[in-house]
């Protein structure tokens, strides 16, 4: 069964830094582009970060400089590596494999940027 599982969310101070990973089962992870999408409350679900399978990123110009993506093949897994991290970063991450005739959603991360 295909399946994403984010992990590595949690509580962080302004300026702190953390990284999301999203572990992906079966062969969603080989024939996908790789995204990571955030929800704040009240607010519609963004898109923060793109991976195709060549390794091509896109970042959404609010997290841009501050954000990388990266995939790790051998692993199946997707991580978003969070620096500078401000309190409007607060949201609920989510993790998304998709092409052209499908599309799978993980359960989601929080991440809460507060001093």
């Amino acid at each position: 069964q295909e399946q994403l599982v984010e992990s590595g969310g949690g509580l962080v101070q302004p300026g702190g830094s953390l990284t999301l990973s999203c572990a992906a089962s079966g062969s969603i992870f080989s024939r996908n582009v790789m995204a990571w999408y955030r929800q704040a409350p009240g607010e519609q679900r963004e898109l923060v970060a793109t991976m195709t399978t060549s390794g091509i990123t896109s970042y959404s110009d609010s997290v841009k400089g501050r954000c990388t993506i990266s995939r790790d093949n051998a692993k199946n897994t997707v991580l978003l590596q969070m620096n500078n991290l401000k309190s409007e970063d607060t949201a609920v991450y989510y993790c998304r494999a998709f092409n052209t005739l499908s599309s799978f959603w993980g359960q989601g991360t929080q991440v809460t940027v507060s001093s």
